[in-house]
């Protein structure tokens, strides 16, 4: 068969199979054509889920009638004024797009340049392009796309329902409306308005965080730290979710270099590396990172849609978002998320809500005192709280003991505690409320991070055990942990083989103090047998170090004394990601005592 060239309306036509694969992706280009012009304003309105109609608005710098004519021709474009693919500077600039959506649909281009006296328009349909003709517009750019895919009639049974359809275009226009914070952007149906955003002012990080408020949600703008590090050129900026603000999946993870959304293997193997010892592998946490490289740095040329990118030094990138926001959440401190309390005022306001039939009145002016209510409940107790109502512990220190609680520790961020329920909770009171921490929880994060700070500097103290303990794990558990014996011994855990089937504990690390060394090498050998031998161990140190310290630390049921419990909030406090346990768990929810009035109708 001989060679020959294909017809430049099947060559477009290809080329639409490319760059676009569904309404979303047409919307896309014309948003991105929109930004380039210098837009401050975008409306798009979309019927059918956009099959029957694009409507994509601007407020750009619009085109004469000759430049409307080049538009819609292949490869024209305005984004390389010097022919260089490696500096690029636009979001589009492959000049495929305008003609490529005219030869599948057809395409109106309605434009007027910032001070010209009238606009033009040109039509497109099916690849066969029209001349430019007089029509009114205000300054601007509208570019409407009907019917689309009309000319391949194979493509539309590819697409989703228009429901589905308008969901892939609303998260495409939020991804640029993230990237350009300062630009107004709208989305219509046709009937109702699906998205509104306005453009935001003041200073950028500010208008960022807003305008990430705005699209990923309220909460996320409430429990997000601050990121911005920078090394060897490469900045990356944004802002990373609290573990304990986690999502299901990883939808809420966005990615932008240099100004344009983009999705990377890498950078999500990042942010996993970054969150892996502070959140359970099947929840994801929420964040927007921005990297600002130099462009020859990054090569954005290497899928046909402009999604993917390149990197040059893919490894620094990786190592800075990594480090940046592991920084970042060990800033955070014991900070946790205000939507765990928020579960919990909603649990406890579910739990307090009146019977029907029920009703009550408040009399705030017989309402009695704290301390009333204190020696009103030691006067019907004289056994003592813990034994008058099962489950309350209270310390010596306690409000109705003649020893006092020192007030200055009230200012505390954990406040002091006050009581002990169910040998597991600590309740603390603060200046602003009142703070419930999980013990075993909270003293399991202190003692991996306690770990990890001792094998950075290489000692990690151990303790001789009186009486070697041997285990007994059958022929492939006890092969999985003497083979792990060198790894464990830099960790403190000191063991070796036994004969078959078995190994003797000789050394455990000091910071576990007592624990149970039988269940702690069981749970290991489960932890090696699921990891696999395809792994290298060194790179599950830290869930080696996670393990070890949930069995070193205090565990649910121990009674603790009053300076015990003041003495794990104070540590608490000054922990890096106390916030939450080695899973991603919280450690401790935060009430206010506005809140609680609410609950209890003071409010």
């Amino acid at each position: 068969m001989p060679i020959r060239l294909l017809p430049p309306t099947l060559v477009n036509q290809i080329a639409a199979g490319e760059v676009v694969e569904r309404p979303a992706s047409a919307i896309k280009e014309l948003v991105e054509n929109a930004l380039d012009a210098g837009a401050s304003r975008i409306d798009v309105v979309v019927a059918e889920g956009g099959q029957a109609l694009i409507s994509v608005s601007d407020d750009g710098c619009g085109m004469a009638p000759d430049q409307l004519e080049l538009a819609v021709e292949r490869h024209a474009t305005s984004k390389l004024p010097d022919d260089d693919l490696v500096h690029i500077r636009h979001l589009g600039f492959r000049g495929e797009a305008l003609p490529s959506i005219g030869s599948v649909a057809r395409l109106t281009i309605t434009s007027r340049p910032q001070g010209a006296e009238s606009a033009w328009a040109l039509s497109v349909e099916g690849g066969a392009k029209g001349r430019p003709v007089p029509a009114a517009h205000p300054p601007g750019t509208r570019v409407e796309v009907r019917d689309l895919f009309f000319a391949t009639p194979a493509r539309l049974k590819f697409l989703k329902a228009p429901r589905t359809e308008l969901a892939h275009a609303v998260d495409v226009l939020e991804r640029l409306a993230m990237a350009h914070p300062q630009v107004a952007f709208s989305l219509s149906d046709g009937a109702r308005s699906v998205l509104k955003l306005s453009g935001q002012r003041g200073d950028a990080a500010g208008a960022l965080l807003a305008r990430l408020g705005a699209i990923i949600g309220r909460d996320f703008q409430d429990n997000a730290v601050a990121l911005d590090a920078e090394r060897e050129g490469i900045r990356l900026t944004g802002w990373a979710g609290l573990p304990t603000f986690n999502k299901g999946t990883s939808a809420y993870q966005y990615l932008f270099v240099n100004g344009r959304p983009v999705k990377d293997r890498l950078v999500i193997g990042a942010v996993r590396g970054a969150y892996q010892d502070v959140l359970s592998h099947d929840r994801h946490p929420a964040v927007a990172l921005f990297v600002d490289l130099p462009a020859d740095s990054v090569d954005v040329n290497v899928h046909p849609a402009k999604s993917e990118v390149r990197f040059r030094e893919a490894g620094l990138v990786r190592g800075l978002i990594v480090s940046a926001i592991r920084h970042a959440l060990a800033a955070a401190g014991h900070r946790t998320a205000s939507t765990v309390s928020d579960a919990a005022l909603g649990a406890l306001g579910a739990a307090a809500a009146p019977r029907p039939g029920f009703s009550y009145q408040w009399q705030p002016s017989s309402r009695p005192s704290h301390g009333q209510i204190w020696q009103a409940v030691a006067a019907q107790a004289p056994l003592g709280l813990s034994e008058a109502l099962p489950g309350l512990h209270m310390p010596p220190a306690a409000p109705h003991s003649e020893t006092p609680v020192d007030p200055q520790a009230l200012d505390f961020p954990l406040g002091a505690a006050r009581a002990q329920l169910h040998d597991t909770y600590i309740v603390a009171e603060t200046r602003t409320g009142l703070v419930i921490v999980d013990q075993h929880a909270a003293h399991e994060r202190l003692v991996l991070e306690r770990m990890r700070a001792a094998l950075a500097e290489g000692r990690v103290k151990t303790q001789a055990l009186l009486l070697p303990e041997v285990i007994e794990l059958g022929e492939a558990g006890a092969t999985r942990v003497a083979e792990a014996a060198p790894l464990l011994a830099e960790l403190g855990l000191v063991v070796e083989g036994f004969g078959p089937g078995a190994v003797v504990v000789r050394e455990t690390p000091a910071l576990l103090g007592e624990c149970d060394v039988q269940s702690m090498i069981r749970d290991l050998a489960d932890d090696l047998a699921e990891w696999g031998e395809a792994l290298k161990l060194k790179e599950k140190l830290v869930d080696v170090c996670a393990t070890l310290a949930c069995h070193g630390s205090v565990r649910a049921g121990r009674r603790l004394s009053a300076p015990e419990m003041n003495a794990l909030l104070r540590q608490m406090e000054a922990t890096p990601l106390s916030g939450q346990c080695n899973h991603g768990r919280p450690t401790h929810v935060s009430l206010g005592l506005a809140d609680i009035e609410k609950l209890f109708g003071r409010r």
